[in-house]
C-alpha cells in the first residue's frame, strides 16, 4: 500500500517513515502544504497521514481543496491541535480520522489499517481475514490453522494488497504503483516473481494469472 506523509517535523517525519516502511507501505515524505496539494491528486495513494501546521499552505484548507476536487482517499488528521473544536473542524473538512500529537506508534499503525479494511469494505478484526487467507499484519504472515507461514517483506506487501481487492483484476502497473514510493526503481518481472513465490507458499489457486492482463485474488479452497 502506497502512503503519502505530509509532517515537517524533519525528527517525526524521519521516525514516521522509518515505522511505515518496516509494517510494509511505501511512503512518500512532502513537508509543504502546496507540494501536497498537488502531489495528493495526481498520484494513486491508498491513503494521506496529514499533518495541520503546514508551511505554504495550511493542512486544514489542503484538505478541503482535497475533498472539493473530489478526492476521496482516506486521510488521517496527525497534528498537536487537540481541542475539542479544532478535531470537529478536521472531521468537517473530510477527514477520515484524527490523531493527537504525542502519539505510540502502535495506535497510529492500527488506525491506519482500520482506515484502509473500512475503505475496501472489510471489517475491522485483529488479523485480515479474506477468502479463506487470515494475514498477521503485526508478524508479515499467514495463519493457518497452527501453522504460521513466514512471508518476506515484499510477498507480505504483495500479498495484503491482493486481500483488499479481492476478486478484481489488478494489473501489472496498478501493482508497481501501489506498492513501490515514487522513488524506487522497478523491476519489470518482480511482480511475477513475487506471485510465484506465494503460490508456491500457499497454494496455485490462490492468485490468478489473466494473461496481458492482470491477475486476480481468488484466495484458499474453504
Amino acid at each position: 500500500m502506497r502512503l503519502l506523509l505530509v509532517e515537517d517535523h524533519v525528527p517525526l517525519a524521519d521516525e514516521l517513515l522509518a515505522d511505515l516502511g518496516r509494517q510494509g507501505y511505501a511512503v512518500d515524505w512532502l513537508a509543504d502544504g502546496r507540494d501536497a496539494l498537488w502531489q495528493g491528486q495526481h498520484e494513486p495513494y491508498d491513503l494521506i497521514v496529514l499533518d495541520l501546521g503546514l508551511p505554504g499552505m495550511p493542512g486544514l484548507q489542503v484538505l478541503r481543496e482535497w475533498r472539493a476536487a473530489g478526492l476521496t482517499t482516506p486521510v488521517l488528521v496527525l497534528t498537536a491541535r487537540a481541542s475539542w473544536a479544532e478535531r470537529v473542524d478536521g472531521l468537517k473538512a473530510g477527514a477520515d480520522d484524527y490523531l493527537c500529537k504525542p502519539f505510540h506508534p502502535e495506535e497510529l499503525a492500527l488506525r491506519i489499517q482500520a482506515l484502509l479494511r473500512r475503505a475496501h469494505g472489510l471489517a475491522v478484526q485483529a488479523h485480515l481475514a479474506v477468502e479463506g487467507v487470515v494475514l498477521d499484519e503485526a508478524r508479515q504472515a499467514v495463519l493457518r490453522g497452527d501453522e504460521i507461514v513466514q512471508l518476506t517483506a515484499a510477498e507480505f506487501r504483495l500479498l495484503r494488497y491482493f486481500m483488499l481487492h479481492p476478486g478484481q483484476l489488478l494489473s501489472k502497473s496498478q501493482l508497481n504503483e501501489h506498492l513501490y514510493d515514487g522513488e524506487s526503481e522497478r523491476e519489470s518481472n518482480v511482480i511475477e516473481v513475487h506471485v510465484k513465490r506465494l503460490r508456491d507458499k500457499l497454494g496455485r489457486e490462490l492468485i490468478e494469472t489473466r494473461r496481458g492482463q492482470g491477475y486476480r485474488f481468488l484466495g484458499l479452497a474453504k
